[in-house]
C-alpha cells in the first residue's frame, strides 16, 4: 500500500462477469483484490454493475435479486477490515425504495460510500430509465486521502443538456483529483475511437486525469469487448489494457505540480475485421459457456456461412466441443461434400454424413394429397431445409450439444434464410455479419488466428470455399423477381436502409438502381417475422436486428422512393407551438 500522499495505486479488474451469478462475481472480486493486495493497490475498481452482471434486465427487478447483491457487497465490505485495498464495485442497489445503479466504496471494514448513476441511457440496446431511478449528482469519494470522482459509464458520454447532468464538471467543481468510470460498454465496430473521443472531451473540460474501466462479457446478442485506458490530464495515454480478454492490472500514479499522472502498459487493440472476428468468438463462447451447453452442432454445408460459423466455434470451444453434421440431398453437389469434409478434418472436428432422401420423401409422401393438383414449387425446396433443422434439433435433443445457426445478416435481412432450417436453434455468431465481410473473414482466419483462441494455426477454411462464386437459392415466399442482386451490391442497399435508416431517394441518389432498392427494401419490410423468430447472435454493428432496430410484423408503411417534402412552418401557429413546449415541460 502506497504510504506517500504522492503516489496512488489504482488496481483495475477487466474481468468478465455473469449475469445474476452474484456468488460467482463476488468470488471473482476476492480472487482480484488478492491480486490487488500483492501489487500494493489503494484501491481496486470493478467495472459497471459488477456484483449482478450487466445488463441484468428486469432481472433487477426482482427483490430476491436486489437482496442477494445487497449481501454480497456487505460481505465484500466487512472482509476489506483487513486493511487491505479499498473496492469500489457496482451493484443495484435500493435505497428509500428507489432502485439505482450504484457504485459503493468498500473500505475499512464499512460501506464507506456509494454513489449513483445520474444519467440513465434509454436508446439503443439501453432500457434504464424503466429499471433505475435517477441518482443525485454527488462529490469525490475519498479514499487513503485522494479523491475520486466516480461518473458511471452515461454520466460521462453526453453533452449537458436539459436532460443530462454534466457530472464530471460537479465532480471537478467539488474537489476530485482523478476520475474512475466504472463501464458497462457493449463492442461495435470502431468503438473504441469514439469512447476515446469522449473522454478526452470530459478530461479537457474538467483538466482531471481519467480511467475508463470496461468490462468483457459475452451477455446474449451483446459482447463487451474491455479495452480499458487511462488518460493523463495533458491528454497523454497513461495506460490501454487489450480487448476482449481478462486483464488485472494495477496503475502507479504520481502526484505532479500539474496534478496525478501514470505512465502504464499500453496494449495494442483489434480493430476492423480482426475485432468482429474475436466478438464473435467471445460471444459464442460465453452463451454456450454460462448457459452450460457441453458443446455445439451445425450443419456443415460445403458453403461459406457455415465453414466461417465452424471455425468460430472451434476458436471459441475447441474442437473436441463442436461436432459438424453435413445433411444432403439429391441436389447437393460433390464439390459441397468433398470441401464439407475438407473443412472438417482441418478443423479436427467430429464430422458425420446423414442423407436426409428419406425423410424429405416421406413428408413429399405425406403431403401429396393435400397438394394433388398444385405445381412443384419453393415449398418442396424449403422442405429440405426444414428436414435439416428437425434432424439438427433431435441430435440437439438427445446429446445436450447446442445447434448453431448460420444463417449471415445480408440473407436475413431479406428473409433468404429459412424458419427452422438456417436460421433456429440455439444461437448464431454471425446473426450482424453481412455476406461480404462472411468472405472477409474467413480470409483473414486463413492468415491470422486470434490469441486465445482454440482452433488450429494456418488454412482452416478450403480456399474452394471462399473463392466459389457465391448463390442465392430462392427461400420462402420469394419469387422469381426477388432474386438478389450482387452481394456488394446488396449490402450496400442494406446497409443504408438498416443502419443509416436512409429513405429510398436517397439511396438511389447515391447510384444505386431504384428497381432494385424497392425491390430490396420490400423484401426487408417482408421478412420482419422471420427475424423475429431468430435464433439471438452476436451484435457487431452500431444498428443489429433485435434490440436497435425493432419494426412491427403487422405494418402498412411502404417509402415510395419520392424526395421528401419540406417542412411547412407556416402551418404551425405561434400558440400550438407554445402549448406544445409546456405539455412537454
Amino acid at each position: 500500500m502506497s504510504e506517500r500522499a504522492d503516489q496512488f495505486a489504482i488496481t483495475l479488474a477487466q474481468l468478465n462477469p455473469t449475469v445474476g451469478d452474484v456468488a460467482g462475481n463476488a468470488a471473482k472480486a476476492r480472487a482480484a483484490r488478492e491480486k490487488a493486495r500483492t501489487d500494493g493497490a489503494d484501491l481496486l475498481v470493478f467495472p459497471e454493475l459488477f456484483i449482478s452482471g450487466y445488463p441484468p434486465e428486469d432481472l433487477v427487478l426482482k427483490p430476491a435479486f436486489q437482496s442477494a447483491c445487497r449481501t454480497a457487497v456487505e460481505e465484500l465490505a466487512r472482509e476489506t477490515a483487513d486493511g487491505g485495498p479499498a473496492i469500489l464495485i457496482g451493484s443495484p442497489w435500493v435505497d428509500d425504495g428507489k432502485l439505482y445503479n450504484a457504485c459503493a466504496l468498500l473500505d475499512g471494514g464499512r460501506i464507506a460510500a456509494i454513489r449513483y448513476k445520474v444519467n440513465l441511457p434509454n436508446y439503443g440496446v439501453f432500457d434504464e430509465k424503466r429499471l433505475f431511478a435517477r441518482g443525485p449528482a454527488a462529490g469525490p469519494v475519498t479514499v487513503r486521502g485522494v479523491r475520486v470522482g466516480v461518473p458511471v459509464c452515461e454520466d460521462i458520454w453526453l453533452e449537458e443538456s436539459e436532460d443530462y447532468e454534466n457530472v464530471v464538471e460537479c465532480l471537478a467543481e467539488t474537489g476530485a483529483e482523478i476520475i474512475v468510470v466504472p463501464n458497462g460498454s457493449p463492442y461495435a465496430r470502431d468503438k473504441n475511437d469514439l469512447r476515446l473521443s469522449i473522454a478526452v472531451a470530459r478530461v479537457t473540460e474538467s483538466g482531471l486525469p481519467l480511467i475508463y474501466l470496461n468490462q468483457i462479457a459475452g451477455q446474449d446478442e451483446l459482447v463487451f469487448d474491455g479495452a480499458s485506458f487511462a488518460l493523463n490530464a495533458d491528454l497523454t495515454i497513461a495506460a490501454q489494457l487489450p480487448a476482449f480478454v481478462e486483464q488485472i492490472t494495477t496503475l502507479r500514479w504520481r502526484k505532479t505540480e500539474a496534478g496525478w499522472r501514470c505512465d502504464g502498459p499500453v496494449a495494442p487493440l483489434l480493430e476492423g475485421d480482426k475485432a468482429d472476428y474475436a466478438a464473435c468468438v467471445l460471444g459464442l463462447r460465453d452463451y454456450v459457456g454460462k448457459n452450460g451447453f457441453p458443446g455445439v452442432l451445425l450443419g456443415i454445408s460445403g458453403g461459406i456461412d457455415s465453414a466461417l460459423c465452424a471455425a468460430i466455434a472451434v476458436d471459441a470451444l475447441g474442437a473436441e466441443r463442436v461436432r459438424g453434421v453435413m445433411l444432403p440431398f439429391r441436389f447437393t453437389a460433390q464439390v459441397s461434400l468433398d470441401d464439407a469434409a475438407k473443412l472438417s478434418k482441418a478443423l479436427g472436428i467430429r464430422y458425420e454424413v446423414l442423407p436426409i432422401a428419406d425423410a424429405v420423401n416421406g413428408f413429399e409422401a405425406i403431403l401429396a394429397a393435400p397438394f394433388a393438383g398444385l405445381p412443384r414449387d419453393i415449398t418442396e425446396e424449403n422442405l429440405q431445409a426444414r428436414t435439416r433443422g428437425t434432424l439438427l434439433m433431435a441430435i440437439s435433443n438427445k446429446t445436450g450439444a447446442m445447434v448453431v445457426t448460420t444463417g449471415n445478416k445480408s440473407e436475413m435481412s431479406v428473409g433468404y434464410a429459412t424458419l427452422y432450417g438456417d436460421m433456429n436453434g440455439g444461437f448464431n455468431p454471425i446473426k450482424d455479419i453481412y455476406k461480404t465481410e462472411v468472405f472477409r473473414l474467413s480470409a483473414l482466419r486463413n492468415s491470422w488466428k486470434p490469441d486465445g483462441a482454440l482452433g488450429p494455426s494456418g488454412e482452416v477454411i478450403p480456399p474452394a470455399i471462399i473463392t466459389r462464386p457465391p448463390t442465392a437459392e430462392l427461400r420462402e415466399n420469394q419469387t422469381d423477381q426477388d432474386s438478389l442482386p450482387p452481394y456488394d451490391m446488396l449490402d450496400g442497399i442494406l446497409e443504408r436502409l438498416v443502419e443509416r435508416e436512409q429513405p429510398l431517394a436517397a439511396i438511389v441518389d447515391a447510384g444505386f438502381d431504384r428497381e432494385v432498392v424497392a425491390r430490396i427494401d420490400r423484401l426487408l419490410n417482408i421478412a420482419e417475422y422471420k427475424r423475429r423468430q431468430a435464433a439471438p447472435g452476436v451484435k457487431v454493428t452500431q444498428k443489429n436486428f433485435g434490440r436497435d432496430r425493432r419494426y412491427p410484423i403487422t405494418n402498412r408503411f411502404r417509402d415510395a422512393g419520392k424526395p421528401l417534402p419540406e417542412p411547412d412552418p407556416s402551418l404551425l401557429s405561434r400558440t400550438s407551438q407554445a402549448s406544445a413546449d409546456a405539455f412537454e415541460g
